[in-house]
């Protein structure tokens, strides 16, 4: 219940940030509507399928829980710079409902903007001939689910690190980072070398793959996918609330 309260609380000052209307919901639909009209402007000799709407729905649907994770890190930089925080620490609350209260809202914020891209992908696809079935679309949101812990991990971790000026400028390395080289914009299988290797030892090439597994004839490389998303991300989320609750106990002191 007190997770919830907080929650709730969180929630609203999301939601009064003009901002997150624009990067977490508006900012996918564009790049979905350019990536697409880039598409048709491609020869077909060119044989370039990354831009096609079954692999650029999941794609920009990863793509956009880069934008909740600087919001979660916006947020807890900002109560920690008010000292909202250090207030409600007189609160019988504890550091785990202070997690959880973060973490819920970002989820329904995840969770909406999925539904809102693959929504938009799915009339896109209609219109282009290249039509999304449910059950791909369905299956493609739960296996973000990992991904979206990891991002919000991210987000708690930076925003208790750092300030609300600094955390922005550390989101932005892992929105580049996970655009760049999980192959959201280029197809990282066909380029190999070094690149390959280091996308494979991230876990952004992993997350989009597994994404984009619906949507493909063969689920080979799922275990792989699966597994490398899912210790990444509760390595992460875990090692966000160990720095919360030393910085939490430091605080109090």
């Amino acid at each position: 219940m007190k997770s919830k309260v907080f929650a709730v609380r969180t929630w609203k000052e999301i939601m009064r940030d003009p901002l997150s209307y624009i990067f977490c919901l508006g900012f996918p639909l564009v790049m979905l509507v350019i990536m697409s009209i880039i598409d048709k402007s491609i020869p077909v000799e060119a044989g370039m399928q990354v831009f096609r709407i079954r692999n650029l729905a999941p794609g920009i649907a990863y793509f956009g829980l880069t934008f909740v994770m600087l919001f979660t890190s916006i947020q807890v930089s900002k109560d920690r710079t008010t000292a909202l925080l250090l207030r409600l620490y007189a609160s019988p609350m504890k550091p785990v409902e202070y997690i959880f209260g973060y973490t819920m809202p970002m989820v329904v914020l995840a969770a909406v903007q999925m539904v809102i891209c693959f929504g938009a992908s799915a009339v896109i696809g209609r219109c282009t001939g290249d039509p999304l079935g449910v059950m791909e679309m369905l299956p493609s949101m739960v296996a973000l689910l990992p991904s979206v812990f990891l991002f919000v991990g991210f987000g708690i971790l930076f925003g208790t690190l750092v300030n609300e000026k600094a955390a922005p400028g550390l989101c932005s390395i892992l929105i580049s980072a996970a655009g760049m080289i999980g192959g959201i914009w280029m197809d990282i299988d066909s380029l190999g070398g070094a690149i390959k290797t280091v996308a494979r030892a991230l876990p952004f090439y992993h997350g989009v793959s597994l994404a984009r597994l619906p949507f493909r004839e063969t689920a080979e490389g799922a275990v792989e996918y699966l597994l490398w998303t899912v210790i990444c991300g509760v390595a992460v989320y875990g090692l966000a609330v160990a720095v919360f609750r030393s910085k939490m106990k430091k605080d109090i002191r």
